[in-house]
């Protein structure tokens, strides 16, 4: 069974809300294990063959948790090549932490990554999370490594 992991921040539960649509629709797909953790160690990461991030972007920047994962992930040479990157997030002004999430997925890992992002301003309506669903499901029907 394929593995994937949804780990998440949400500081106001807009980017939450994501990641429950999100599971929803990967949960969908035959054969898929899905898991959300709102924390995970380096070393799980490693575990999964799909890696999703659900991140929102404040002051132009992903959130400190995030950065310092992919930080130690780095510094323990955590081996990600091939297994399956994706990033989504909520956003008010600019909308670009998933993007650089993204950067480090396929840069820095070697991951295979979903481009691009999903992004949704502010909190997601019926359409947003429509489109979390759809996100998930596409996610888990890539074929993994």
């Amino acid at each position: 069974m394929r593995k994937i992991l949804i780990l998440y921040y949400s500081r106001t539960g807009n980017t939450g809300k994501m990641t429950d649509a999100v599971a929803e629709g990967a949960r969908a797909v035959h054969g898929v294990d899905v898991e959300v953790k709102y924390y995970a160690t380096p070393e799980e990461l490693a575990d999964y063959d799909a890696v999703v991030v659900g991140v929102p972007t404040y002051h132009h920047d992903m959130s400190i948790d995030m950065k310092k994962l992919f930080e130690e992930a780095t510094v323990k040479n955590i081996i990600l090549k091939n297994k399956v990157g994706a990033a989504f997030g909520s956003y008010g002004w600019s909308g670009e932490a998933p993007q650089l999430v993204l950067e480090i997925m396929k840069n820095k890992f070697g991951m295979d990554i979903i481009e691009s992002p999903l992004l949704i301003k502010y909190a997601p309506d019926q359409s947003g999370l429509e489109k979390c669903r759809e996100f998930g499901r596409k996610v888990a029907e890539r074929r993994m490594a």
